[in-house]
């Protein structure tokens, strides 16, 4: 029968086999029946899975599992040991399964094949049991249970007690790990769902062992999409396998690496919120310290441990759960949970000590307490009502105590204040009236606690809760709670110490507006003007904040001294901020009373400032107001009262400093109060004197003014007002000798008696009492006027006239003599011609009380001329003062400018009669407009427009509003930009100041002016007109002006009405800013009086120009246009959506239009276009957009680039905020990516040659990286990670590589700069962005991916992107192992080319690569790397390819040591040899391997004959290195054998080990030399092999005839050591010849070792030569062999060998080192001496003359002597044969001991006496 035949037969009987015994299984019904046929023939069938035939193994392995799994889950109903019997088969078989290729067609039928589709339950219960089997571990206490199991599964998992399956070296044992790997790969193929490998994915995902745990995280990667973490089943199953199901026969919990996975999936779970007793005891257990876990455990039962770095990641893990549940749990679910976790957290934190933490904390547990404080804080704002807002505020009362008590780290702090701002919600809806208590008292407290002492309950204060105090006062409680402004005023009065934050949020506490922008309502709105009265924002009481700020609650004069001490003391800064809000509150609640309400804005406070200082009607109204307050309202009467005095008290003593506000505060309010309000102030008028007479000026003016206001008061006591005037008078009178702060006294007098007698005389009291010292004081201010050099007391003088000139007590009649009006005025111009504004109205207010008059020598004429003559300054302020003096002379005290002038209760004073003045005025000066004079033009516009502002209520002014309008108009072609603005500004008052009839001649005689057809006015303007002078406003090329555009934006319009709204365009001057009297007169008021919204509605052409001008580069343009656009748009989104495309073209025409500032306004914006619209809206612009922004950003000027790059951010933001929603947005993010993303790649992106694009290119590409989700950036991975690899060198900065050139000129080396930039490589955010792209692949992105990078690693230029490219390789194998293992065979080719590079870390990275690569290779490319290696080592003529070949060998057994192991046999021998290589980083990358991968240094023997082999293969390289590294590798097998080495393994060795001895000496060689000697004593060669022996001694005697003295001296010391191994040879004759010679070398030629010590590195040459000789003499003596030898040759060699020995005795009798070998080498031959039966005379004597010598080689040290005693005991015994010889040696040992004197050596000579002695 032939071969074929039979083979056939043979296949065919074992297929039957196989068949019959799976019928066999498959008809067993019961556990007695499959126990006999598994006994019978389960071996023999495990047998067939190694059958040579093939078809017989797939039968066995694919054919046999359907048969096995059919009905496996109803028998475990039926029988759960036949179940467990089955499932111990089904894992013996996976062992040996051979799974086919995922997404193969094989692999899809699987399911099918396995009968799962059939009978789901049984794919349900294999994978449940597949599950349990990864979570099955080896007890360590031998108890039946592990983590995550029961004993149940536990002893299903173990056969059900029979012998333990799971160890291998037990008959019928498999291995638990492989078992594992294969059950994993079994579960990540097609036979199962998704759904029921989740869990069993999980459990392998935390499994130690990477194998394992890789396939787990590919399994979960490609189910969590299929699986509803809120399906209440999973779960709880999740929270039971975390817990465990608890019992004494109960599952334990899981290991703490599956809790945290566990956790992780609960953290994403809503459903997970609603288990509250599984949260509970999930919390709990995780805080709960190692030690209660422990006595908690069930008796005898393995808990898993939780500690160290498990702990602190599980804590980690517990604190994210926590955060989710506060943020996603239902109200009720939270609810329930928060006290209990709340109360566990606290322990936690108290436990490690509280508030101060322990000194034992570790580093790790107080970040866990930074977590622990966040969680409280979380929950305790998902469920205030049960643990936060209780009476006692328990909870926040501790939060605040830790935050002003816990030193703990130094980010403690910002964990407990983020804590208080979690909770900070609760507490801001309507709070009970306890808890409101309650709180302010809290906050109070803490608001009074200082650094470093202890509260009341005994807490040391560590830290300022000042901040936080004080922002919960003003989240938490109303505005009009006077105890939260109180708080405000104590943060603000911590002066220069306090932190700038907690006086800020103090100052915004007092403000209104900011208070409403801190706490919108609940509806989300800020203050709307419908809402702007909730009580929640409703303004404190005056009388309320009054009490709290100055006084007690019942407002008693005890109260209000004790706050003001307060204030004194340590609040002092507080004190003006206190009487100014007090201040804004009287006046708010005044003005919202009785007229209009300020409109609570940022402006809050100077609209108060400029309705009381120029509003006539506000003005009447407080005053009605006051008066009525103190008439009918008693409370509101005394805080009044209390107001005046602590203003008072401000102003007179200076609390606070420089910046004390109270006297002007005092005067605001005083001057609108009845006199009998004044009546408390006046009794304390004597406290005044101090402040008048202070250095500081404000403080001496407010002073001044207020003691006129009192003085003059009817109620003032005389006595104390003279006393005062007296003082005043006497410093008044000595003005010309007054020096230093005398001039400060004198100023403040001269100003409080003027204000006393101008407001004395409004009043009409006491005149009869003042005449002539008002004459007096009259002349004297004028004496000083003409006559003093300090400027400080003409400025007093001339405010003193300009106070007397209002009130009428310094008339033209009664001036003193010797002065005269004439002279008056004069001396005023004088100083008014100075810019002195205060004369300047000096002589309008004097010019109030002069006669009409036309005669030209008039006082009135006079001062007219005078201020007329003024326009010569070119002062704008200058020119302001004389319009406001040119209006009190023309119309006196009707002129609006004297508003605030009068400040005493009474009627208007007098004024001189007027009837042509102000018309004549004005004709003048619309006269002067017209003058080509520049000085007298701005002069003459600047008063018009004082004029037209404080006297347009008059009818002169009303009747000339068309001329003034001209004249206005005549300007705007003015070149001085000021001159431009007063006409812009004073038309828009011409505007206001007319009836609706005015208003529409006036606007149709300016447009007529403009378009050729009206009146022909002066100075008409055209669009070309240049109006400001070049480089005024610098807002475009040439003389491109602002009334340029406005009148090409009219002009679109075609409305004429809008020209003359737009002329207040250019009023922004910061002049107009200092000035509220202009600031009421807005654009948007004009414009909203004008009925436009019909006209508009029909012409857009409006809209695109106006939005752009609104971010026009130019500050004026860009307000002016914003408030146009307010003015004119009601709906802004509304109209924007109407009108976008019309707007969006527009804009993106301008975007590249010639002028600067039109593409910098454009892409301003179209970002704002943008933001906050629909994708539809603009999808069909995006690319355009994205192509002009990117062309924009190149532009030549750096403002527009830098627009250009704004909008490309916000376009940036845009996607990335699409990208980052959910389901929702991803069709609008795929959509913007297929326009984006092809963009960035392009030229115009990443390969632009702009520095800025190329940079945004990338910066935006990694923002879509990391937002994006998987399905809509998949398509575009290949593409992305070939570029960023490449931009990951061409972005590195030049200045790197230069530095790396030169790294010595820095004292640095290339490998450390290297080293940096692969960190800098390692944590980049291109790295960042490469990694996350590489989590999108799958299958068929994959392969587009292995060309792109393929292509990316071959023309990578630069250490970053080679690092990078290793990296990605890296990364795919390890994490993306699944879909990348197809492809590792070629990229491990690949990267064999790309290994050696010049730079070393990028052939480490590579090489590293390699390791990694290799988990996943076939084991053909692996056997192929391995080859590589070793040729890249053997043939390579340089150490850097020796090192690149460790470096991949290393990395391979590091990253695959699996893969490593299996090859050992291959790899181990070469790295044995490899890592004795004499390149230092060589050298250790192949002994860490070697370390890693062997046990034990005898381990050698396993691989002793292949590294044998190689080692002789590669002693006759031609590479010296090669040669040397080889041999040394021998010798190492020899010193590593151990203390015995066997024949076989000796004669092994022997031939390699002698080749490695041939050739010249080298360095290093003595090593082989010692392990030859090593060899000849651990075999037993030198006696059983008479011919190898023979070869090892002529070795030994040639190694030692070698002239390299450096080696000579350790060959010598083989030489003695040989010797002395054969015990049946003579070699004394061959080595006393080469003996003689090196001591007669050593002895005659020291020059020449000398001279030949400068080759010699390490020892100097002295040490070589002792050495040497040293050697030398000790390989002489154990020569000598008495044993080999006959009486005669033994005398003959001791003579011989004592011959020697004398010469050096004589000449080198102080060499340590010699006589120390000597002694050696006499103990070793006196020992051998024992030999001889008896002692010859010849003998005798011979060694007579040894012993002679023995104490007599002159002065030794101590260990030498203790030697030469040893020496003298090893020859005692042998002494007592010869008598001569004994009585020598003792009489020797009796002299020597005489002398000696260490201890030592005297106790050994004893010794050896009384050996002798015996």
């Amino acid at each position: 029968m032939s071969s074929s035949a039979s083979a056939e037969t043979s296949e065919a009987r074992e297929l039957s086999l196989v068949g019959k015994v799976e019928l066999r299984i498959a008809l067993t019904d019961s556990d007695g029946k499959l126990e006999s046929i598994l006994t019978t023939y389960l071996a023999p069938l495990l047998l067939k899975l190694t059958s040579e035939h093939m078809s017989v193994r797939n039968k066995e392995r694919l054919d046999l599992l359907p048969t096995l799994l059919h009905g496996i889950a109803s028998n475990a109903q039926e029988s759960a040991t036949h179940a467990a019997i089955l499932f111990n088969l089904l894992l013996r078989l996976l062992y040996h399964l051979t799974l086919p290729a995922r997404g193969s067609a094989e692999d899809a039928g699987m399911r099918s094949k396995l009968g799962f589709n059939e009978v789901p339950q049984d794919a349900d219960f294999v994978a449940k049991w597949l599950g349990k089997l990864i979570l099955l571990t080896s007890s360590r206490s031998g108890s039946k249970i592990c983590a995550g199991l029961s004993a149940e599964d536990y002893d299903f998992l173990h056969a059900h007690g029979k012998a333990d399956p799971w160890i291998p070296s037990q008959p019928g044992g498999i291995n638990i790990i492989e078992t594992k790997v294969a059950a994993a790969r079994f579960l990540a193929s097609g036979a199962f769902l998704d759904s029921q490998r989740f869990l069993p994915g999980l459990f392998a995902s935390a499994d130690p062992n990477s194998r394992i745990s890789d396939i787990g995280d590919d399994i979960l990667k490609r189910a969590m999409p299929t699986v509803s973490l809120e399906d209440g089943d999973l779960i709880a199953q999740l929270f039971q396998i975390y817990l465990g199901t608890g019992g004494p026969h109960g599952s334990l919990s899981a290991r703490v690496p599956l809790q945290l996975k566990i956790l992780a999936l609960l953290s994403k779970s809503k459903r997970a919120t609603t288990f509250v007793p599984q949260v509970t005891q999930v919390v709990g257990e995780g805080l709960t310290t190692t030690e209660v876990l422990g006595q908690s455990s069930r008796i005898g039962l393995e808990a898993p441990a939780k500690h160290g770095l498990e702990a602190s990641k599980l804590r980690s893990q517990i604190f994210v759960f926590t955060n989710w549940l506060a943020r996603v749990g239902s109200p009720t679910d939270v609810e329930a949970l928060a006290p209990t976790l709340i109360h566990r957290l606290r322990m936690y934190i108290e436990g490690q000590g509280w508030p101060q933490s322990n000194d034992d904390v570790s580093r790790t547990e107080l970040d866990s307490r930074n977590y622990g404080y966040e969680a409280v804080g979380l929950l305790a704002r998902a469920a205030p009502k049960g643990v936060l807002l209780e009476p006692n505020l328990d909870l926040f009362r501790w939060l605040f105590s830790s935050l002003s008590g816990d030193a703990s780290g130094k980010d403690i702090s910002i964990s407990i204040e983020q804590a208080l701002g979690s909770v900070l919600g609760a507490f801001t809806g309507e709070l009970h009236v306890d808890l409101q208590i309650a709180l302010k008292n809290l906050l109070l407290h803490h608001m009074g606690l200082e650094i470093g002492k202890s509260d009341a309950s005994g807490i040391k204060v560590v830290r300022s809760a000042r901040f936080a105090a004080v922002r919960f006062a003003n989240r938490c409680l109303p505005y009009n709670d006077t105890t939260a402004r109180w708080i405000d005023l104590l943060a603000i009065g911590g002066g220069p110490m306090e932190r700038n934050e907690v006086t800020e949020e103090g100052r915004k506490g007092l403000d209104p507006y900011w208070y409403r922008m801190m706490n919108p309502l609940q509806d989300g709105s800020l203050f709307l003007a419908e809402k702007s009265n909730a009580a929640k924002y409703q303004i404190p009481s005056f009388t309320n904040i009054m009490k709290e700020f100055f006084a007690n609650k019942d407002g008693s004069g005890k109260g209000q001294q004790s706050r003001i001490e307060l204030f004194r003391g340590r609040l002092a800064h507080a004190y003006s901020p206190a009487v100014l809000y007090c201040r804004n509150v009287l006046l708010h609640q005044a003005l919202n009373s009785v007229y209009v309400s300020p409109t609570v804005d940022v402006q809050w406070e100077r609209s108060i400032d400029a309705m009381v200082t120029n509003d006539e009607d506000a003005r009447g109204k407080l005053r009605e107001y006051l008066s009525t307050l103190i008439t009918t309202d008693p409370e509101g009467r005394q805080s009044l009262a209390s107001y005046l005095y602590a203003a008072f008290v401000g102003m007179v003593e200076g609390i606070g400093g420089e910046n004390n506000r109270s006297g002007e505060c005092l005067v605001e309010v005083a001057s609108l109060c009845p006199d009998s309000a004044l009546d408390g102030l006046v009794r304390e008028i004597a406290r005044l004197q101090i402040p008048i007479l202070a250095t500081q000026y404000a403080r001496r003016h407010t002073s001044s003014q207020i003691f006129g206001l009192l003085a003059s008061h009817k109620n003032c006591p005389p006595d104390n007002v003279r006393s005062l005037l007296d003082v005043f008078e006497g410093k008044i009178q000595k003005w010309s000798q007054a020096v230093g702060s005398e001039v400060f006294q004198v100023h403040g007098s001269i100003l409080a008696k003027a204000f006393y007698l101008s407001r004395l005389s409004h009043r009409g009291g006491r005149q009869n009492t003042v005449a002539d010292t008002g004459q007096s004081f009259t002349r004297i201010i004028l004496n000083i006027l003409s006559d003093a050099r300090d400027k400080m007391l003409r400025e007093a003088s001339v405010e003193a006239i300009n106070q007397l000139s209002l009130f009428a007590v310094l008339v033209p009649g009664a001036i003193p003599h010797p002065h005269t009006s004439t002279s008056l005025v004069d001396k005023l111009k004088a100083v008014a011609e100075k810019g002195d504004e205060r004369a300047i109205l000096a002589m309008g207010h004097f010019a109030m009380l002069c006669d009409e008059g036309d005669a030209p020598d008039s006082d009135l004429q006079r001062i007219l001329r005078s201020l007329y003559e003024l326009h010569k300054i070119r002062q704008p302020e200058v020119q302001f003062a004389v319009g406001s003096a040119l209006s009190c002379t023309a119309v006196g005290w009707r002129s609006k400018s004297l508003i605030s002038a009068l400040d005493v209760e009474g009627p208007m004073p007098k004024t001189s009669p007027r009837t042509h003045v102000l018309r004549d005025m004005l004709g003048k000066i619309l006269d002067d407009c017209k003058t080509t004079k520049p000085a007298l033009r701005q002069a003459s516009v600047i008063w018009l427009l004082c004029l037209v502002q404080y006297c347009g209520h008059l009818s002169e002014i009303q009747s000339h509003l068309r001329k003034c309008q001209a004249a206005f108009k005549g300007f705007l072609a003015d070149r001085d930009s000021l001159n431009q603005e007063s006409a812009s500004r004073g038309l828009t008052i011409v505007y206001e100041k007319g009836d609706r009839e005015l208003k529409d001649d006036l606007i149709r005689d300016l447009v007529g002016s403009f378009t050729g057809t009206g009146t022909g006015f002066a100075g008409n303007v055209s669009e070309e007109t240049e109006l400001f002078e070049p480089g005024a406003l610098p807002i475009g090329e040439g003389s491109v002006t602002t009334y340029k555009d406005i009148m090409s934006l009219a002009s679109e319009v075609g409305d004429p009405s809008l020209v003359y709204r737009f002329m207040s365009l250019a009023s922004n001057n910061a002049i107009w800013s200092s000035r509220a009297a202009f600031g009421r007169f807005g654009l948007s008021n004009i414009l909203s009086d004008s009925s436009v919204d019909g006209y508009l509605a029909q012409n857009s052409k409006l809209y695109p120009a106006l939005f752009r001008y609104r971010f026009d580069p130019n500050t004026n343009v860009r307000s002016s246009m914003n408030d146009i656009w307010a003015a004119l748009v009601k709906d802004s989104t509304a109209t924007i959506d109407l009108h976008f495309d019309n707007i969006m073209e527009e804009l993106l025409k301008s975007i590249l239009g010639k002028e600067w500032r039109v593409r910098q306004a454009s892409c301003a914006a179209i970002a704002d276009l943008v933001q906050g619209r629909s994708l539809e809206k603009y999808e069909k612009y995006l690319n355009q957009i994205w192509t002009l922004t990117f062309k924009v950003c190149d532009d030549i000027k750096d403002s527009v680039r830098t627009a250009a790059m704004a909008l490309a951010r916000a376009l940036t933001g845009l996607l990335t905020r699409s990208l980052e929603a959910g389901d929702s947005s991803a069709r609008n993010a795929e959509a913007m990516l297929k326009n984006v993303l092809p963009f960035l790649l392009s030229p115009s992106g990443l390969e632009s040659s702009a520095q800025e694009v190329q940079t945004f290119a990338l910066s935006t590409l990694l923002q879509i990286i990391k937002s994006s989700k998987g399905h809509t950036l998949r398509p575009f991975v290949p593409d992305l990670v070939g570029r960023l690899l490449g931009l990951l060198s061409s972005l590195e900065p030049q200045a790197v590589n230069y530095i790396h050139m030169n790294a010595d000129k820095y004292g640095m080396t290339a490998q450390q700069i290297d080293d940096v930039r692969l960190t800098s490589v390692r944590g980049s955010p291109m790295m960042e962005a490469i990694d996350r792209c590489l989590d999108f692949l799958d299958d068929a992105t994959m392969k587009e991916l292995g060309r792109t990078l393929e292509d990316a690693i071959k023309a990578a230029v630069g250490l970053p992107s080679k690092v990078g490219c290793s990296r990605v390789l890296v990364t795919l194998s390890t994490r993306h192992n699944f879909i990348f293992k197809a492809h590792a065979d070629n990229f491990l080719r690949l990267l064999r080319k790309q290994v050696i590079d010049r730079n070393d870390t990028v052939s480490s990275s590579y090489a590293a690569a390699c390791g990694y690569l290799a988990r996943l290779a076939t084991d053909e490319e692996l056997l192929k790397l391995i080859a590589f290696c070793k040729k890249l080592y053997f043939d390579s003529d340089d150490d850097r390819p020796r090192a690149v070949a460790g470096d991949i060998i290393y990395a391979t057994s590091k990253h695959a040591t699996d893969r490593f192991a299996s090859f050992a046999g291959d790899i181990l021998p070469f790295v044995f040899i490899a890592k004795h290589d004499a390149y230092e980083r060589a050298k250790e990358l192949f002994q860490d391997t070697w370390n890693e991968n062997v046990g034990g240094s005898r381990a050698v023997l396993l691989y002793l004959r292949e590294i044998v082999q190689l080692a002789s293969q590669y002693l006759e390289s031609p590479r010296w290195s090669i040669k040397h590294t080889s041999a040394l590798a021998v010798a190492e097998t020899i010193n590593s054998a151990g203390v015995e080495i066997d024949l076989p393994n000796a004669k092994i060795i022997w031939p390699v080990l002698d080749k490695a001895l041939g050739g010249k000496t080298w360095e290093g060689k003595e090593t082989v030399l010692k392990a030859f000697v090593k060899l000849a004593r651990s075999t037993t060669m030198l006696k059983t092999e008479g011919k190898i022996a023979d070869e090892m001694q002529v070795i030994a005697i040639r190694e030692s005839k070698r002239n390299n003295p450096k080696y000579r001296q350790h060959a010598l010391k083989c030489l003695g050591d040989f010797a002395e191994l054969r015990d049946g040879v003579d070699m004394f004759p061959q080595v006393y010849r080469i003996v003689e010679s090196v001591v007669d070398e050593s002895l005659n030629d020291e020059g020449d070792m000398d001279i030949d010590s400068s080759s010699l590195e390490g020892a100097s040459s002295k040490t070589i030569a002792e050495e040497t000789l040293a050697n030398a003499f000790g390989a002489l003596l154990k020569s000598i062999n008495p044993r080999a030898q006959s009486v005669p040759d033994l005398v003959t060699s001791l003579n011989r060998s004592f011959g020697i020995l004398s010469k050096f005795v004589d000449s080198h009798d102080k060499s340590k080192t010699v006589q120390n070998a000597i002694y050696d080498g006499e103990k070793s031959l006196f020992g051998k001496l024992d030999a001889l039966e008896q002692m010859p005379a010849s003998v005798e004597e011979a060694l007579i003359e040894y012993v002679k010598i023995l104490f007599r080689q002159g002065d030794q040290a101590e260990q030498t002597r203790v030697k030469a005693a040893d020496a003298a005991a090893a020859i005692a015994d042998f002494s007592s044969k010869g008598m001569r010889l004994r009585m020598l040696l003792a009489n020797e040992i009796t002299r020597a001991r005489a002398q000696e004197r260490s201890i030592s050596v005297q106790q050994s000579l004893d010794r050896t006496r009384r050996i002798i002695g015996s």
